[in-house]
């Protein structure tokens, strides 16, 4: 059964064309309109990772991931977001928490021994406003090298390298290095801190160093509707609106380039009261309400921007 799904996968992903659901004509102050359906069952990013492909073609990646990974593409269409972004094999690529490695499991192998990706985390403090306690905020102290000894050894064979740094503190030796960045999801806390502690002007800052003359920026963010309160739009509900993310990355000097409705998931239309994390795969609020969480999973994932960026080459 499970090799006949993954064969299923490979040849549907094979034939997937970006020109079939990229919107990048769409105006800069338009919000995506199209969705993937989701499914049910969806699982958290901290699956063990398969045995390593033999081939650099994303597409066999994304086959031989595990089937709670490959659940998940409908909602999160990582070939289409990664073409879109004109993600290379030999790349450097700064992908934005990482975390448990959803993402990084496929680029590892994707940007094979010629490429590099480099993890990029939320300082210290911002945890500490996440309520995180002093053991959980020991264990960041030594991220930057410990999540690189981690990430290492999810593939093995024909795999990039990895590194990683503290946003906010990126090191002058990885300026002007990387060819892309990858903000996905990653924006959100970083907007709803910045009045008091100026964690976005930081992020964007260490982005547009760490990137090549015409490196790209890549952006996934959960998306508010274009009629929201902008107050309710400040990132504390995990949503953003596509102008304000617009406004912020060319105030930081990026050039913008398209937007693409591949993420989009317009059954997504939050409340006055509703948070990003009501959805699946969190579901919070349904622990105890089946109801809703049928609701929830109806729904699907949020509805998500997909936005592309460029630094100038003068």
């Amino acid at each position: 059964m499970k090799k006949s799904l993954i064969a299923l996968i490979a040849s549907a992903i094979a034939t997937v064309s970006l020109s079939g659901c990229d919107s990048s004509n769409q105006t800069a102050n338009s919000e995506p309109t199209q969705s993937a359906a989701p499914m049910e069952g969806m699982a958290a990013t901290t699956e063990s990772s398969p045995a390593a492909p033999t081939s650099s073609d994303l597409a066999s990646i994304l086959a031989a991931q595990p089937e709670a990974v490959i659940a998940r593409y409908p909602s999160r269409n990582p070939q289409q977001t990664l073409e879109f972004f004109g993600i290379q094999p030999g790349m450097t690529v700064v992908e934005a928490l990482p975390g448990g490695g959803w993402y990084s499991k496929l680029l590892i192998p994707y940007l094979g021994n010629e490429g590099e990706l480099v993890g990029a985390n939320y300082p210290t403090g911002m945890y500490k406003l996440f309520g995180y306690d002093d053991e959980r905020l020991a264990k960041l102290a030594n991220w930057s090298t410990d999540w690189p000894a981690t990430a290492q050894t999810w593939v093995a064979g024909d795999a990039a390298s990895v590194s990683g740094f503290v946003m906010g503190d990126l090191a002058d030796s990885k300026k002007g290095t990387a060819d892309a960045v990858l903000l996905i999801r990653a924006l959100h806390n970083l907007a709803r801190f910045e009045a008091e502690h100026g964690f976005m002007s930081r992020a964007l800052q260490d982005t547009f160093d760490v990137l090549k003359p015409g490196g790209i920026v890549g952006i996934v963010q959960h998306a508010a509707p274009s009629d929201a309160d902008d107050a309710w739009a400040n990132g504390s509900k995990g949503y953003l609106k596509q102008t304000f993310v617009i406004e912020q990355m060319q105030a930081a000097g990026f050039e913008y380039v398209a937007a693409s409705d591949i993420n989009a998931n317009p059954r997504d239309i939050p409340g006055a009261d509703d948070v990003v994390w009501r959805l699946p795969p969190t579901l919070a609020g349904s622990k105890d309400d089946e109801a809703r969480a049928a609701a929830m999973r109806a729904i699907g994932e949020s509805n998500r921007m997909t936005l592309k960026f460029v630094k100038p080459t003068i």
